[in-house]
């Protein structure tokens, strides 16, 4: 979809006065309190009232505290805007600061929105893919930020709501798209890639040792007509994997699941053009931080960063040349994961990773 397309189909509001509240560290003390007590939808609750609980949120908040502080009106990017619960906490932290939030997904767009209705003036939210960063700031007539979050992969809003496809414990229609107004569904891939792309897919994505025969009785299911739902999936993946090897590592159709959901919004390849992107978009002094949740996302992530914090002076020489010293540095040595107490309250947190950099020359 088209930059211009992107912001008519996801206007902000319309902006209102400043709010009260914002830098209040009770206010913002506040939002963790709800967040916690409220995290998740409760039957028969509007999932817009639901706030969930934001990952690592406090330790976010102090990585990119100091870029923020720096400057007398700063400006970050969340990639991955979501319900909001990131973008609010930071905007009621800090009250000169202005967020450009994006996100693929018009249905967390519309909470958000509505979650964020009170701070609306100082947030311009972007129906768009993180990867098209470079064009959304280009749009705006910003050539840098101050920092950028990223919380990668499916989010909790996301595995809720029972008709998007995401969740194999629940039986719904083969979608799993993240923009559900673009691109092909799970299903749509399920009927027509060949058995080899449909093994590529599993055992590249989902890091499935089983993926040829769950290949193999995905053709023959839809041969048949017997796969159509989320519990046909997830049944047939059963069937195709030994008993003794079904009795650990959790369900056995996760693996399956993460990779037709990979495949079907492009999730590597996205990522793969946007930290780059991202990097090249932060400011001297400013900080990039990224969430991931699974290993082929952190590869990516690490991989990129690493490229950019090496010396450009040739091997071997005990000092750098001039104009040669690395343009960025790691914040955490390697990742971080979250502590036993946000994992305690926040399952979703168990396999988060997160890494931090910090731009220190042009």
């Amino acid at each position: 979809m088209a930059i211009a397309d992107l912001y008519n189909d996801a206007p902000s509001p319309a902006p209102l006065p400043p709010d009260p509240s914002a830098g209040d560290d009770q206010s913002l003390e506040k939002f963790r309190s709800r967040s916690k007590k409220r995290a998740g939808t409760r039957k028969g609750e509007k999932m817009q009232d639901a706030l969930h609980i934001p990952v690592a949120l406090d330790r976010c908040i102090a990585l990119l505290s100091p870029a923020i502080e720096a400057r007398s009106n700063p400006v970050i990017v969340d990639a991955t805007l979501g319900m909001g619960g990131h973008t609010k906490a930071l905007l009621l932290k800090f009250p000169n600061l202005k967020i450009i939030a994006l996100d693929r997904d018009l249905s967390a767009i519309a909470i958000a929105t509505t979650n964020l209705s009170e701070l609306s003036g100082r947030v311009e939210i972007i129906h768009a893919v993180y990867d098209e960063l470079d064009e959304v700031l280009s749009k705006l007539g910003i050539t840098e930020v101050d920092g950028i979050l990223f919380d990668l992969g499916v989010s909790s809003m996301q595995l809720d709501q029972a008709d998007r496809g995401f969740a194999y414990s629940q039986d719904a229609p083969l979608d799993m798209r993240m923009d559900q107004s673009s691109g092909p569904s799970a299903l749509d891939i399920l009927n027509t890639y060949s058995y080899g792309e449909l093994v590529r897919v599993i055992r590249n994505y989902g890091e499935e040792k089983f993926a040829t025969k769950i290949a193999d009785n995905i053709i023959k299911a839809r041969e048949s007509g017997s796969l159509k739902t989320t519990k046909d999936l997830a049944e047939l993946v059963k069937d195709s994997i030994p008993a003794p090897a079904r009795r650990t590592g959790g369900n056995p159709a996760k693996r399956t699941f993460q990779a037709l959901r990979i495949e079907v919004n492009q999730e590597l390849a996205v990522l793969e053009r946007a930290i780059p992107k991202a990097i090249s978009a932060i400011r001297i002094g400013g900080r990039l931080v990224v969430m991931s949740y699974q290993s082929l996302e952190d590869k990516i992530v690490k991989r990129a960063f690493t490229e950019v914090i090496g010396s450009n002076s040739p091997l071997g020489l005990p000092f750098d040349l001039p104009n040669s010293a690395a343009s960025y540095k790691l914040i955490i040595s390697g990742s971080e994961g979250a502590s036993d107490s946000e994992i305690e309250i926040n399952a979703r947190a168990q396999s988060m990773r997160l890494r931090a950099l910090e731009r220190v020359a042009a």
